[in-house]
């Protein structure tokens, strides 16, 4: 596999070959890694890249043509796609994380507007915002971590330097408070 050149590897990755995927990575992880970390700043993230750029490789129907240009800028656009793309995700995650139940109503569900469920959502994100007074500060963020943030309870729990069971706990409280809350609301 080592005397093939990236294009005849890239076709043999077409036709599913392992090993040429596997002498395609050798030749360029390095170079892709550089790139996404040069790009993001952040280790996790240019790993990230470069499972993600060899993975395209692997599922793609196009493929490489030599005759557009060479190999290593074909695999630096890859990796420049994904990379932004990646930036893209990260940029949507960070507004989403600083979204309020105030924010909640004004999320599109569809590209289609229906009155009746902009109204629906206006109305559950009014109870929301109600029910929220009866819980504490502590509370109120458990439920935006968890729910809003993206936030496992494992890592909620090593955040706050606190037993797993005890977080489940809280959280189990906070639902049936604000079970309880919103029900009781339905009912007015």
């Amino acid at each position: 596999m080592r005397t093939r050149t990236d294009g005849e590897l890239m076709r043999l990755v077409m036709s599913n070959q392992r090993a040429a995927l596997e002498e395609l990575y050798d030749r360029y992880v390095k170079l892709v890694y550089s790139f996404a970390m040069k790009s993001l700043r952040e280790e996790h993230a240019a790993r990230e890249i470069v499972q993600l750029v060899f993975t395209r490789l692997w599922t793609t129907e196009k493929g490489f043509d030599a005759n557009k240009g060479q190999f290593v800028n074909w695999i630096i656009t890859i990796t420049r796609n994904i990379t932004i793309d990646y930036q893209r995700k990260l940029r949507r995650q960070d507004a989403a994380i600083h979204m309020g139940p105030q924010e909640w109503d004004l999320v599109p569900v569809s590209d289609e507007f229906d009155p009746e469920l902009a109204v629906s959502r206006k109305w559950i994100g009014e109870q929301i915002r109600q029910a929220y007074r009866y819980l504490s500060e502590s509370q109120v963020r458990l439920i935006e971590m968890f729910y809003w943030e993206g936030y496992s309870l494992s890592e909620i729990a090593d955040k706050a330097n606190e037993p797993l069971g005890t977080i489940k706990s809280r959280l189990h409280q906070c639902l049936k408070i604000l079970r309880k809350h919103l029900l009781s609301l339905r009912e007015e």
